[in-house]
């Protein structure tokens, strides 16, 4: 069966005329999809043709590098694009660098790289590096991102929630009381999960922790009988992020994440075989991630999740991101 990666490459090679939005569309849904060696090898081939890359193009391929890891590759194509085409960079290409670097864990390089940027770093490189220093747990380069980001953007909660959670994985609770202190003080709120599944041309949208759709009993039921069968296959709640409450609660609280509920919604109105769409509007969070692939192992389903960056597509127990996200 035909993924729609797959079918948007057969039509795109059935062209008889390409312009360099086509071009960086295919690069960009490889990236997407976690297919950043595919994107490399049409990016290659794109160069050896008529239509030459434009900055879009180079925003496109560093970043579907970022998403493989592909850190070699990605380096070049951002050399590349100064020395052989003469296109500046911009906030875009290096907000991708910081990304590319940050996510293979070369957090030192990343932070040099933005103190050597030709313009003045803004809120796309920044926040790009305090993402990296949430995922790889770095408090020192997280802290100094996060209060530039504070002057940059003083009304964003989420980038508080991020340095709450590096200082939450270290069990630095009194900086957690902290920073929850000066969001309060300000006003500041978290941007709640939102997660949306479509079934029979009508869109379902779950929030963490919400019982405000019409089946939310039935859902919770069932996943609460899911989790004892995901568990009994090797899933353990990642309760890293979640503190200040007792273990059981941190359980409930981890289950009731927007996907989880998308999910089993869609497990529960489907039927067997049938591959569950969810859309989320924040990054998965790793608890969330695990248990999707152990769900799509003792389920047989397969599941794709699209978040705010990438596609994941789950099937039986592996994903395509290779954890890599």
């Amino acid at each position: 069966m035909w993924s729609p990666i797959d079918t948007a490459r057969k039509l795109f090679d059935r062209m008889n005329e390409r312009h360099v939005t086509t071009w960086n569309a295919m690069i960009d849904g490889y990236g997407t999809h976690g297919h950043g060696k595919a994107a490399v090898e049409l990016f290659n081939d794109m160069q050896q043709g008529v239509i030459k890359p434009n900055d879009i193009t180079f925003t496109c391929i560093i970043s579907a590098c970022s998403h493989s890891g592909l850190v070699v590759e990605g380096i070049h194509c951002f050399t590349s694009m100064k020395k052989d085409y003469g296109i500046e960079p911009t906030m875009d290409h290096y907000g991708a660098i910081v990304d590319l670097l940050g996510r293979a864990g070369h957090l030192t390089e990343a932070w040099d790289f933005i103190q050597r940027m030709l313009i003045e770093p803004g809120i796309t490189v920044f926040g790009a590096m305090l993402g990296a220093c949430k995922k790889h747990k770095n408090i020192e380069l997280g802290e100094k991102a996060a209060n530039t980001l504070f002057e940059l953007n003083p009304d964003e909660g989420g980038y508080h929630v991020l340095l709450a959670n590096i200082y939450a994985t270290a069990s630095m609770w009194d900086k957690v009381a902290k920073v929850r202190s000066i969001m309060e003080e300000k006003g500041l709120q978290k941007t709640p999960g939102c997660s949306l599944l479509e079934l029979r041309n009508e869109v379902h949208s779950f929030y963490s922790g919400s019982m405000s759709h019409p089946q939310s009993k039935r859902i919770y039921a069932f996943l609460e009988t899911l989790v004892d069968e995901i568990k009994a296959a090797g899933y353990v709640p990642d309760v890293n992020s979640i503190h200040d409450v007792e273990d059981d609660v941190q359980e409930q609280l981890l289950s009731s994440h927007s996907e989880k509920l998308a999910i089993a919604f869609g497990l529960l109105n489907t039927s067997a075989g049938t591959t569950i769409h969810a859309r989320k509007n924040l990054r998965v969070c790793v608890d969330c991630h695990n248990a999707t692939k152990y769900i799509s192992l003792v389920s047989g389903r397969q599941i794709i999740v699209r978040d705010m960056h990438r596609f994941h597509h789950v099937k039986t127990g592996i994903c395509s991101c290779g954890d890599y996200w």
